[in-house]
């Protein structure tokens, strides 16, 4: 049997797309492998953590992503930090007390670590462990607290997390009055997860949600008063800057799936068309 050079034309397509499917598809493994557990965005750099906390959300002590902090206070302290996120990433936030020597206590304590964002709402965790009782006994306490996906925009009723600045803040909810004041070490520690495109909802913020940011971007626009400060937050942001809003990898999939759509329609063309006029038929007939 032997192959007309249209069948021949109509394969050569039919590989074109598999190829360029197959292009697609690795270009956008590298979003979809994001939300791997395993996977993590958070920085390992050297650069050694703050030593103190905050006692208040307007001292809050400012930590990086992937940043741990440490601090020695005492038991009955309100303990704060701040840390930024962006959209398309999914906070979580662990700590570690290291409770005094049981001999000195005089019974249990229960502890808690609380996530808030750059309004000031508590956001809920997905799952972890934000309360824990610590025995008698106990040498330590570890308390952890994954967040949603922080979201690129909200409605005003929701309580979504948008991006800026998240406050933990750590504290013992219950405890022996006799125990109030004793020593304790705290370490707390940020992570971040980068989940993709999946999670984008389109839309974003004029301006992130970190404190101070209207009051600067009201004198970088002349609305403010001519004395207004130079733009600068202490509470950081991330190390790649805040995300513009308008780029997603779902911009990927579009263009993957009209090229494919694309192929598709010219391939299923060229099997329906037809072989053409037969060679033995003169033209006009």
């Amino acid at each position: 049997m032997t192959t007309t050079p249209r069948r021949t034309r109509g394969i050569r397509l039919a590989l074109t797309g598999a190829l360029l499917a197959g292009l697609t598809l690795l270009t956008t493994a590298g979003p979809a492998l994001a939300d791997d557990p395993s996977a993590s965005a958070s920085p390992t750099g050297d650069e050694a953590g703050p030593t103190e906390a905050g006692t208040t959300f307007r001292t809050a002590t400012a930590l990086k992503q992937g940043q741990s902090g440490t601090a020695q206070a005492s038991a009955g302290d309100y303990l704060y930090w701040v840390f930024p996120a962006d959209a398309g990433q999914r906070p979580t936030v662990e700590a570690t007390v290291k409770l005094p020597e049981s001999a000195a206590r005089r019974g249990t304590s229960t502890w808690q670590v609380d996530v808030y964002d750059g309004l000031r709402r508590r956001q809920a965790c997905m799952y972890g462990h934000q309360t824990r009782k610590a025995a008698a006994d106990a040498a330590t306490v570890e308390l952890s607290c994954v967040l949603r996906p922080v979201r690129a925009w909200s409605e005003p009723w929701a309580n979504d997390p948008l991006p800026g600045s998240y406050y933990i803040r750590l504290t013992v909810v219950d405890l022996p009055a006799a125990d109030l004041g004793l020593p304790v070490d705290v370490e707390v520690k940020t992570s971040i997860k980068e989940l993709g495109g999946g999670h984008d909802g389109g839309g974003s913020l004029t301006e992130p949600l970190v404190p101070g940011v209207s009051v600067a971007s009201a004198g970088e626009t002349g609305d403010g008063p001519a004395s207004a400060a130079p733009r600068t937050l202490a509470t950081g942001e991330p190390e790649d800057g805040w995300a513009s809003g308008w780029w997603t990898d779902r911009w990927l999939w579009t263009a993957g799936g009209g090229v494919l759509a694309a192929l598709a329609a010219v391939f299923g063309y060229s099997l329906t068309r037809g072989r053409g006029r037969p060679a033995h038929v003169p033209p006009g007939v």
